[in-house]
């Protein structure tokens, strides 16, 4: 099934995230994962690349095992940027030969000193060369906060573009201040852009993680939850459960205020993601029952 159908079908979508295989973390450990994850029942299952788009070639074959043998749908996430236009084709083939329908069309991360394609210098260009094929369903990704490279006029202007481009649905980076997400779609209603957006939820489990994600994206850490990191810093589990609590409440906040997705940025953790999903059980089968 193509994800933006989903949308059609219920009214709010639940999905997961999930990183490839690496040296502390091998294929085999990725299939239990995804044996794991699929007992939860999502919607669908993302498969993403390593830091600087690395595992793509792993990518298409974990896609096909969600897809064929855990039969839960899925999407691969796709980067243009450094890629030729022959690889692109190359990877589309091979995605179509597995019956994998969906896509999360990004540019990825500039590489240094590296001279690319010109063809593919934005997500919209490979969100319009994806469309040409016309099998796929195609997301694309949005900041809350503005992109960090760009302006927020700017990031909308290219977000409005992405979108007229054939994006069929949208897809947050994390944010841990659902007002962000709110005003965001506030502005993207102002701009036309009518398709679903779908909100993206990192549960923080341990200290390290925040400065990564400072790192990564620059994501804002509201003050209330700046306190909570701050006093379980030095408590592992408490912080793990604090911070099951705090993405678990921003969950069903969005929930109640109709959010088209909720999109859990898993990191991996089966148990982290089992108990959100225990704490919104009522809340999901209540979702499932309004349709």
């Amino acid at each position: 099934m193509k994800i933006k159908d989903l949308f059609k079908n219920k009214n709010t979508v639940i999905s997961f995230e999930i990183f490839p295989p690496n040296k502390k973390f091998p294929v085999e450990n990725i299939y239990k994962t995804i044996d794991e994850l699929s007992k939860l029942n999502p919607d669908y299952i993302s498969v993403t690349y390593g830091a600087g788009g690395t595992t793509q070639d792993r990518t298409v074959e974990i896609t096909n095992r969600i897809k064929n043998i855990n039969k839960i749908e899925t999407m691969a996430h796709l980067t243009c940027i450094g890629a030729t236009e022959e690889s692109i084709n190359a990877t589309l083939k091979q995605l179509k030969n597995n019956g994998i329908k969906n896509i999360l069309a990004l540019r990825g991360d500039i590489p240094r000193d590296q001279i690319h394609d010109s063809k593919f210098s934005y997500a919209s260009d490979l969100v319009k060369h994806i469309k040409k094929d016309g099998s796929f369903s195609i997301g694309g990704a949005f900041y809350p906060e503005v992109h960090f490279e760009n302006n927020d006029l700017l990031d909308l202007f290219h977000l409005k573009t992405k979108v007229d481009s054939g994006t069929d649905f949208l897809v947050s980076q994390l944010f841990f201040d659902n007002e962000d997400f709110y005003k965001f779609k506030e502005k993207t209603q102002k701009l036309n852009i009518n398709v679903p957006l779908v909100a993206g939820i990192l549960p923080v489990t341990n200290y390290k993680q925040i400065q990564k994600v400072r790192e990564l994206c620059n994501a804002k850490i509201p003050r209330k939850f700046q306190t909570i990191l701050d006093k379980f810093k030095d408590d592992p589990k408490a912080l793990e459960e604090a911070g099951i609590i705090y993405a678990t409440e921003q969950i069903i906040d969005l929930i109640a205020s109709g959010v088209d997705g909720v999109h859990i940025y898993t990191m991996n953790k089966v148990h982290v993601t089992r108990k959100i999903l225990e704490n919104i059980k009522y809340i999901r089968e209540g979702i499932k029952e309004a349709k």
